[in-house]
């Protein structure tokens, strides 16, 4: 595996950016390997992976930037990559409509009818990569590449929790009411953050999820 970039993100913080080009499965599993190993560093507060990245908050009055640096370049090169255990979740979709209303364009740009390209987009079965840009928010996997749709140039300011969404080879559901540029093809009343419970957020790293065809309206 490639060494990542590690860069400064503030006085208490570094990046480790293991990208090398599209997203990486194998990367993503490294990641969350140097994720839980980073977490027994002395002076880290808190490990949080990304896309092909990770983000080390570490405190700096009891350990240095070079110390820490150091460390997790040995665990990225000395970790064995895993995946992670997580739970299956099944989302049942309304698509298109008033709540998908980008399903037709989005047919029309993968030059497929729009019942194909549902069916191609319920035929997978995604990842959890990652959780974040909003609580609770998941950037799921295993996007079949010809559904692959640039984000918008514009983003809309307002898009509804529970909206199915794609944003260039991801896709996405959104956990609340909130902007975004990704592309809205259906929705689900599945909840996924609900501040006021135990365990407010319902997606983890490693959930795998399978999206089923509530219904489709074009």
């Amino acid at each position: 595996m490639t060494m990542p970039r590690i860069s400064l993100a503030g006085s208490g913080a570094l990046l480790l950016d293991g990208a090398q080009g599209a997203f990486d499965d194998a990367v993503q599993e490294l990641v969350w390997a140097v994720t839980e190993a980073a977490l027994m560093l002395e002076g880290v507060r808190e490990a949080v992976p990304g896309m092909n990245n990770l983000l080390v908050l570490f405190d700096p009055l009891t350990t240095d930037v070079m110390s820490i640096g150091a460390q997790l370049r040995s665990l990225w090169t000395g970790t064995d990559a895993r995946a992670v255990a997580g739970t299956d979740h099944t989302v049942p979709v309304d698509y298109g409509g008033a709540r998908g209303e980008d399903l037709a364009g989005w047919a029309a740009h993968c030059g497929m009818t729009i019942d194909e390209t549902v069916k191609r987009h319920a035929a997978a079965t995604y990842t959890v990569a990652a959780i974040g840009a909003m609580p609770g928010f998941p950037y799921l996997s295993g996007l079949d590449p010809r559904l692959a749709w640039a984000r918008r140039g514009t983003p809309r300011l307002k898009v509804a929790e529970g909206a199915v969404i794609i944003g260039g080879a991801q896709a996405g559901i959104m956990p609340m009411t909130a902007p975004s540029g990704w592309h809205i093809v259906g929705h689900t009343d599945m909840k996924l953050f609900t501040p006021e419970a135990q365990s407010p957020v319902l997606l983890k790293p490693g959930d795998k999820i399978r999206f089923t065809i509530a219904g489709i309206e074009a």
